[in-house]
């Protein structure tokens, strides 16, 4: 599989797979384009002639101080109210949009990416992610005539500042951890990515019993993913092991996605969480649809472990959003790719990597079985990832590079899988290959590798 681009879905040019993102200070990421941003949204979402409403929330970057203020001058501009709720994860600004009947939501983040990137999310009034033809409709107001259609000055939006957030969010997020379960007993060490999350993680865990070690909540601005979080937990499975605790927990830096270490400081992925949420869920019967949606970046492990429980696995689209669309279009009520992102719209609309954990801690609480040993559902294919960096045209439109795609994976055949795509966020091809054996998976990879760097060279 080699798509560049997925068929039938509108080109964007400002929107990748996951909001608009870059480095600060310059376009698209800028306080102009914001602005531009915050007016083409406002008008777009600007229906009808009741009070508009957006809630804007942020991650801990410096430049966070930027984008806030010209977004926000922006929907003002067009009429709407901003509604500020400062640093708090991605999932409680969908969470707010909907309880504060707001009809935009707004995530200022660039999620795992260092300080110096960061970037902009956007949801509906249902707290959804914005669909492809919505963001690409916003584009086009961006790159129009703006200034006719903002606001008179009677009309200009106000701003405020909501106090309670945080506290609105740590309880849903304790509601979602079953009714008559503690975590008492449970010592786990929380890495919060120097992030969103940094307060009201550590909050959640210690209401619901645990003995709490929080690392990675002194974020400056700068040290966001730096080191930490789920994208480098490292440091917390040595922490894991120093203080003997039972989990260890790393979101990233806006903590819609979660990874785990065991009691040893293994590290557990996305896929594993699914497979251990799924099979307590469908033990409880609270699994719908019999179907688990994850991206094409997931372990054949995985579908093969659904399948001998009587589940089937949906793949989409790499993105939360098109897992998201997938589970709503089927039914199932589980979902999330292999980096972490686990959506359950039982308790919210994206990836909610807090949540995602209390789901996991809920079976060690019933269960009493260490960490290494309920989070080993299903054991792997060898899998590996290979980044190459491009510059001009993607290499995956060459026909020899096509040709040779198709080859392997009819050699492959159902004994592994082959995933080829350029990145929705820098000009990047991601070469994934799987395969029951290492060797051939090597060998693999190494032809196809070759074959690209050769194109990217020729360039």
């Amino acid at each position: 599989m080699s798509p560049d681009s997925l068929p039938g879905l509108p080109r964007r040019k400002l929107f990748g797979t996951d909001g608009i993102r870059g480095t600060a200070n310059k376009a698209p990421m800028d306080a102009a384009t914001a602005l531009r941003l915050g007016q083409a949204a406002g008008r777009f979402f600007n229906r009808g002639t009741h009070r508009h409403r957006v809630v804007i929330g942020k991650d801990t970057r410096l430049s966070g101080y930027m984008l806030e203020p010209a977004l926000t001058a922006g929907f003002v501009s067009a009429g709407m109210d901003v509604v500020l709720v400062g640093p708090l994860p991605t999932p409680a600004i969908a969470l707010l949009t909907r309880s504060l009947r707001a009809d935009l939501g707004v995530m200022v983040s660039a999620s795992h990416n260092p300080y110096e990137d960061n970037g902009i999310k956007l949801f509906g009034p249902d707290g959804l992610k914005l669909s492809d033809s919505q963001e690409a409709e916003i584009e086009e107001l961006m790159a129009g005539d703006l200034a006719s259609s903002l606001v008179g000055s009677a009309r200009l939006g106000r701003a405020s500042r909501l106090d309670d957030a945080p506290g609105r969010y740590i309880e849903a997020a304790k509601a979602s951890f079953p009714r008559g379960l503690t975590l008492e007993g449970l010592r786990i060490v929380v890495d919060c990515a120097n992030g969103a999350a940094y307060k009201v993680a550590p909050t959640v865990l210690w209401e619901l019993g645990a003995e709490v070690v929080p690392i990675g909540v002194a974020p400056d601005g700068f040290n966001i993913n730096k080191g930490c979080g789920s994208t480098a937990p490292g440091r917390l499975g040595e922490v894991v092991q120093e203080r003997r605790a039972d989990l260890g927990i790393a979101l990233d830096g806006d903590a819609d996605r979660v990874v785990l270490v065991d009691e040893r400081g293994q590290v557990v992925d996305g896929d594993q969480i699914l497979a251990l949420i799924a099979d307590s869920w469908q033990r409880d019967g609270r699994m719908k649809s019999d179907c688990v949606v994850a991206t094409v970046m997931s372990n054949m492990g995985l579908e093969r472990f659904l399948k001998a429980r009587g589940m089937n696995l949906q793949r989409t689209a790499v993105g939360d959003r098109y897992v998201g669309e997938r589970m709503r279009e089927t039914g199932c009520n589980l979902g999330g790719e292999q980096s972490g992102h686990v959506i359950m719209s039982d308790f919210g609309t994206t990836g909610d990597g807090l949540v995602a954990a209390l789901q996991v801690l809920a079976v060690l609480a019933a269960e009493g079985k260490p960490a290494s040993e309920a989070l080993r559902r299903f054991e792997p294919l060898p899998q590996k990832l290979v980044n190459i960096r491009f510059a001009g045209a993607s290499p995956l439109r060459d026909p020899e590079v096509q040709r040779l795609i198709a080859d392997e994976e009819q050699a492959l055949g159902d004994k592994g899988r082959i995933l080829i795509r350029a990145s929705g966020t820098e000009p990047v091809i991601r070469v994934m290959a799987e395969a029951e054996d290492e060797a051939r998976l090597n060998a693999v990879l190494d032809r196809l590798c070759g074959a690209i760097r050769l194109k990217v060279g020729a360039a």
